[in-house]
């Protein structure tokens, strides 16, 4: 698309715009390919070229380059701090974010082809992402939702309580209780949950238990077909393997690992091993949970350590909230209101309670 003869002032400016913005971009994805190797750096760097191209476009509208540039926009300029400093899965989170909010769709100045390639960088930053999410999901989950539980349960128990009107140190020992009685129930939880899972794959696995008969087995009469039927392969196919693999031991007098014992178990996901997922959950709970009681512990009352245990449990809840939003791709503003809004949620209704059970003790 040519540019007008005289393009005006406001014209040349939002081509400048662009033109930082796209520069800034292509640095996003070089850092991050830096960071990289194999088929994702390819990805990133051939991204990056992508780019530099959309940023030629607007040179050449220009005439060239301009004396003076813009900074480039805040979101971007954190992308590319973020990018040089962590070169995370936060980051493509990100930019998957950055690259859905294309300007071009709208930009009479803009090639149909360059915005349909900013709606296609999305959809490739968006599958780069997806993979950082798939390798960290695991940890991720335990991480927040043990984080979570612990702030969200032990608000509303040191809220509830307090409400009755207990003395200060009832409520601390209330609040560390729920800790412990908390961290350690999902540690156990966790634990049962691992160690069950782990078990039940084992139970389900094939075994070498008749792997030392196959060399006696008759060659053409024989139910070890029915092993691999059992397994869900095809008759013809379980018949085949069965005459290949005895034929096999038959004649080297053992199960070796050229004729496929018939014990070799398919490969299945792993689930970690259930101490260490016991340890962990007992400690991101507990570190959630020790957030409401920190007033208490240092010697706070009253009111004011009920306000500080709500702002300091509403920046963490804050905090989770949008760390899964940009993790999930969508907007981290709303997960962390939704986060807030759970927490003070059962905080205040516990709170309400209290009241109730305090006026009738009273």
């Amino acid at each position: 698309m040519s540019p007008p003869a005289e393009p005006t002032a406001r014209d040349r400016r939002r081509w400048a715009r662009y033109l930082v913005n796209e520069r800034a971009e292509a640095r996003v994805y070089r850092e991050l390919a830096a960071r990289r190797t194999g088929e994702e750096r390819e990805i990133l760097l051939a991204l990056a070229d992508a780019e530099g191209r959309h940023e030629a476009h607007w040179l050449t509208l220009l005439g060239g380059e301009p004396t003076r540039l813009p900074q480039p926009d805040i979101r971007t300029r954190l992308l590319g701090s973020m990018a040089k400093r962590f070169g995370s899965i936060f980051v493509l989170a990100l930019a998957q974010n950055a690259e859905a909010r294309s300007p071009y769709d709208d930009e009479p100045f803009a090639p149909a082809a360059m915005a349909a390639d900013e709606k296609v960088h999305h959809e490739v930053v968006r599958g780069l992402a997806a993979r950082g999410r798939r390798r960290l999901s695991g940890t991720f989950r335990a991480a927040v939702f043990g984080a979570n539980d612990g702030l969200v349960s032990n608000l509303a128990l040191v809220m509830g309580v307090g409400a009755t009107g207990v003395s200060p140190q009832f409520v601390l020992f209330s609040g560390i209780a729920g800790l412990l009685a908390g961290a350690l129930s999902m540690g156990a939880g966790e634990f049962v949950s691992v160690r069950s899972q782990r078990e039940l794959l084992a139970a389900t696995e094939p075994s070498d238990y008749a792997d030392g008969a196959i060399p006696h087995l008759d060659l053409d009469a024989n139910e070890l077909a029915l092993v691999y039927r059992t397994r869900g392969m095809p008759e013809a196919e379980a018949l085949a393997r069965a005459h290949r693999i005895v034929s096999a031991a038959q004649a080297s007098g053992s199960v070796g690992a050229d004729t496929g014992p018939i014990g070799t178990a398919d490969e299945h996901e792993v689930v970690g091993k259930a101490w260490g997922a016991a340890l962990s959950s007992f400690l991101f709970f507990a570190s959630g949970a020790i957030i409401p009681v920190l007033p208490w512990i240092f010697g706070m009352t009253g009111l004011a350590a009920v306000v500080t245990a709500l702002v300091l449990v509403g920046i963490a809840l804050l905090c989770t909230g949008a760390a899964v939003g940009v993790l999930s791709g969508g907007s981290p503003l709303r997960r962390a209101l939704r986060q807030l809004a759970i927490g003070y949620g059962a905080a205040l209704i516990t709170y309400l309670l209290g009241l109730v059970f305090g006026v009738s003790l009273g």
